[in-house]
């Protein structure tokens, strides 16, 4: 069975007579959060030695015939267990031996036990996803970095468990620079809430508190590709890559800037002037960048931002949906706008 984003929460609060599921994905803080949940749905609690299991696939190498004796084996304080094999895409050669066993026991997935498996960014059109997607027993969810409304569903319901609310500017702040792994962002806002204690966190509080390196590297990254600047597009790309950011959120970052700019342009189109313009927005310009934005939205012409929307849109859907490396997915639009942006600041 293939799970797709929008039913995901949901079959995994009733994942039904599943017996296994797949979870893999970029977004490994994702994949930890909803194996926790599944344990946690199955077993009550995640680290009851009694009712849950956790193996390395590697033992599947040697000894395929392990998975159908762990699914029929019983608790000894009584319940349904939970087993856990992780590192499926540990090596190519790995993942199909995952793939093969998982398959043979599809055929009759005999035993009480409830399977988990996880993996990385293995691509959906793996075998191992294949097989659990084949499957009348078994699930393959993908777990992607968080979307936009998705991300700030994460944020209000996080905050929200503290007893804190946050004003919209906050919010779009926060959803710019969180997103790339569930589990960081989550420690992040609790990290916010912390500090913050009780009310309503503003866009001061969350740059207070989560206004670290990374946070400001992708204003530069975004804002280098707006001013064409191809060098410092590469270098910090390069270096937020290296922390571990997610290409998808460096995407979603650059197309809501330059939504912003396509804003400001309609506003012009209008008769405003550009103060005006740019004074309309909400969340505000950060008045370390205002200059920076006000230069690029007297440069980029309407149809180029549309062009640019269009480039990390089609950017945004292969890193998705292909087995191309969402990395190189990503620099390749930033850099074919900047290049349009080099072009146009001549």
């Amino acid at each position: 069975m293939k799970i797709t984003g929008s039913r995901a929460d949901g079959f995994l609060r009733h994942p039904g007579d599943v017996k296994a599921v797949l979870l893999y994905g970029p977004d490994g803080g994702l994949v930890r959060e909803r194996m926790t949940a599944l344990t946690r749905l199955i077993a009550q609690d995640p680290d009851d030695p009694f009712r849950v299991a956790e193996f390395s696939c590697a033992l599947l190498r040697d000894d395929p015939a392990r998975l159908a004796d762990e699914a029929a084996a019983m608790s000894l304080g009584g319940g349904r267990r939970v087993v856990r094999w992780r590192d499926a895409d540990a090596d190519a050669r790995l993942e199909t031996v995952v793939a093969h066993a998982f398959a043979a026991w599809f055929e009759n997935p005999v035993g009480d036990s409830f399977m988990i498996v996880t993996a990385g960014d293995i691509g959906a059109r793996a075998k191992l996803v294949a097989v659990f997607e084949a499957a009348e027993a078994g699930a393959a969810v993908a777990c992607y970095a968080d979307d936009a409304r998705a991300l700030e569903g994460v944020i209000r319901d996080t905050l929200k468990a503290h007893g804190l609310t946050a004003t919209p500017e906050a919010l779009a702040w926060l959803a710019d620079r969180l997103g790339g792994d569930r589990e960081l962002s989550r420690r992040e806002l609790e990290k916010l809430a912390l500090y913050k204690g009780s009310g309503t966190v503003s866009e001061d509080d969350a740059r207070a508190c989560i206004g670290d390196s990374a946070a400001f590297d992708l204003d530069d990254l975004i804002y280098a590709v707006g001013d064409g600047d191809q060098a410092t597009v590469q270098r910090v790309y390069g270096r937020l890559m290296a922390e571990g950011a997610s290409p998808v959120t460096v995407i979603g970052a650059a197309a809501r800037h330059f939504l912003r700019l396509h804003e400001t342009r309609g506003r012009l189109n209008d008769g405003k002037g550009l103060d005006q313009a740019i004074m309309a927005l909400r969340p505000p310009v950060f008045f370390k960048f205002k200059g920076r934005f006000q230069a690029q939205a007297g440069h980029w012409s309407e149809a180029n931002i549309v062009r640019a929307l269009d480039l990390l849109n089609e950017a945004e859907l292969q890193a998705k949906s292909t087995d191309m490396p969402a990395e190189a997915i990503a620099e390749r639009a930033l850099m074919q706008i900047a290049q349009a942006g080099a072009r146009r600041s001549r």
